[in-house]
């Protein structure tokens, strides 16, 4: 099961390379699920030197006050026997360190790039890994060390933040606390134990950890806190001896240290007892083990978040869409696709696929019938101006059967009439086109990514739309102009003459303009004007249709392609400009889809050998 501390290692180092931690992230972080676990203590309760008894080297800064200033997150990785140990840095890529003294000028020096030389804290976190056979796996976060006032040079806010610090990372629920207290304090005033309890009040998550176990007074001794008597927590309490700061001066080694350490256990009489599960070997170990177990228990949960992750995150990749293409060839093809997509969503909505097509038909058999209704074709066949065209069509001597210049000149400025709703109809078709224009590309996501391009495709179609409103008001007003040209002859010959019943021809000419006459001019003129307009009604809808509709589904988009093939690469890539916030986004949503799909694949894999 180290292959599984291992890999919970290996996919924390990626999610922290890729900034994928923390509460800032947009969607849920797989590093918040992975368990981990989080030294806490009061300043001089001994982190640094547990934390170093467990690695088996001397890599931490030392010094008196505050000396952690950042969170430090430790990845021990298990090496084969006879390896050489190293460390590296997150910050610091393929760079690694065999000097354990050189490890802990960086920390120190990169401690004071984010803060300054001064004693002020910051919760970027430096991450650290150590590669060595004298380790277990284990990740480890080293906290700055809780304090109960501020000291010359620090604000007065630093208590606070530095225990807001540490509250962020212990009261994630998969967060195992290690909770340092020295044994030469009593163990009422630990900030570690107070602290803990607050987030853990059971104890579930806190392993208790007893150091100075040496240095308490004599007389005293720590057993009733190390058997759990004083305080207990789920988890047995362990104690460790670490190096004097005798020793620490003299470099006195791990190795000896360790030895010590086990002897004082083993020859102390009120530990002896207890010896079998005291030191630091014992703690790592047991952290180890623990740690596994706790792995082995978040694995459907962090396979959930994984899968949920992925999916969450594709749907927002394909919202971005694709990237941009890199050669003339392939922009040009990716633009002309964008336009495919586009066209073919305008294409539906004139299909009824996508709403909004109906309302073209709307025009046609609602607003245009109504307008043509409201012709008013009563001021054209007035009396006053029935008799006015009738006589001026006489000329100088009155007509002697029909006055069919007068008939032609009351049609034709009747039907001329006509001109206006055949023109209104056009245009209402027009705008309802270049509407729908504008909701395709809206429902294009692409033309969405890319602003320029979808300027350019929308004013190419509205040109388009343009280009075929003027061909259709031609047809369209031509088709009203025929029907003024050239009269239908067999609607007058079936008219009955103008003679009496009997037969006989009225007894004067002059009598042919009394109302009676003209009146029954007018109703001739308004019945062939209606039929005009019947006619009319079914040729308009066609014309609009074939040089509007069915050609903005045909070629809208015809010339822009035509001169598109006529642009060089450099306007070819303004066209697919996109936000650089854009850009970055899509690429830190592909690294972590990368990331969780490989973790999801080495998770299963793990999961399944169980």
């Amino acid at each position: 099961m180290e292959n599984l501390i291992s890999l919970v290692n290996k996919i924390q180092r990626a999610c922290t390379a890729l900034g994928d931690h923390g509460e800032d992230s947009a969607l849920p972080t797989l590093w918040d699920s992975l368990p981990a676990i989080a030294v806490v203590g009061g300043q001089s309760s001994g982190k640094s030197s547990v934390l170093e008894s467990v690695v088996g080297k001397d890599f931490l800064p030392r010094g008196s006050g505050i000396v952690t200033r950042r969170p430090l997150v430790l990845q021990l990785h298990k090496l084969d026997e006879g390896s050489r140990e190293y460390a590296e840095f997150l910050h610091l890529p393929r760079k690694r360190f065999t000097d354990f003294a050189a490890v802990r000028k960086e920390i120190s020096d990169e401690t004071d790039r984010e803060t300054g030389r001064t004693k002020q804290i910051s919760s970027v976190p430096i991450h650290l890994s150590i590669y060595s056979p004298n380790v277990v796996n284990l990740t480890l976060i080293d906290l700055p060390g809780l304090t109960k006032v501020a000291v010359e040079g620090q604000p007065d806010s630093i208590v606070q933040d530095i225990e807001n610090m540490v509250r962020s990372y212990i009261e994630k629920p998969n967060c195992i606390i290690l909770a340092i207290s020295p044994a030469n304090q009593d163990l009422a005033t630990s900030d570690a134990i107070k602290i803990s309890r607050e987030v853990d009040p059971t104890g579930e998550r806190t392993f208790g950890v007893l150091t100075k176990i040496d240095l308490m007074d004599k007389g005293t001794d720590a057993v009733d806190i190390l058997e759990g008597k004083a305080y207990r927590l789920k988890y047995p309490w362990i104690g460790v001896v670490n190096r004097s700061q005798a020793d620490i001066n003299k470099s006195v080694d791990m190795i000896a240290a360790r030895r010590r350490e086990r002897d004082y256990f083993s020859t102390t009489p009120e530990y002896k007892h207890l010896g079998h599960r005291m030191g630091s070997e014992h703690l790592a170990k047991m952290l180890s083990k623990h740690l596994e177990n706790v792995i082995k228990s978040k694995i459907p949960g962090i396979q959930s978040l994984i899968s949920k992750t992925i999916i969450e995150l594709e749907t927002e990749l394909s919202r971005l869409g694709k990237p941009i293409a890199t050669d003339a060839g392939g922009k040009l093809y990716m633009i002309m696709e964008i336009c495919r997509i586009f066209d073919q969503n305008y294409k539906e909505h004139l299909d009824g696929v996508r709403a909004g097509g109906d309302k073209i038909h709307n025009v046609f058999d609602n607003q245009l019938p109504a307008a043509l209704k409201r012709l008013q074709f009563d001021k054209q066949l007035s009396m006053e101006n029935i008799r006015k065209l009738i006589t001026e069509a006489d000329g100088y001597q009155p007509h002697l059967i029909a006055p069919e210049q007068g008939y032609r000149r009351l049609i034709e400025s009747s039907v001329v009439t006509i001109r206006g709703p055949a023109e209104a109809a056009v245009d209402a078709v027009h705008a309802l086109l270049k509407e729908l224009v504008h909701k395709a590309i809206s429902e294009t996501p692409e033309l969405k990514q890319y602003p320029a391009l979808r300027v350019e495709v929308g004013n190419a179609a509205v040109e388009s739309l343009e280009r075929m409103r003027e061909i259709s008001r031609k047809a369209t007003l031509q088709l009203v102009d025929m029907e003024c040209a050239y009269l239908t002859v067999d609607f007058f010959r079936k008219l009955p003459q103008d003679v009496e019943k009997g037969g006989n021809p009225t007894v004067s000419l002059f009598d042919r303009y009394n109302d009676g006459y003209l009146r029954r001019i007018g109703s001739t003129v308004l019945s062939y004007v209606n039929m005009v307009c019947a006619s009319l009604r079914n040729s308009i809808p066609k014309s609009i249709a074939y040089c509007q509709v069915r050609e903005a589904k045909r070629s809208l988009l015809d010339h822009f392609f035509t001169e598109l093939g006529k642009l060089d690469q450099k306007y070819l890539s303004s066209l697919l400009n996109e936000d650089p916030a854009v850009m970055e986004r899509r690429t830190q949503l592909a690294k972590r889809l990368e990331l969780y799909r490989n973790a999801q694949a080495e998770i299963d894999n793990v999961a399944w050998s169980k």
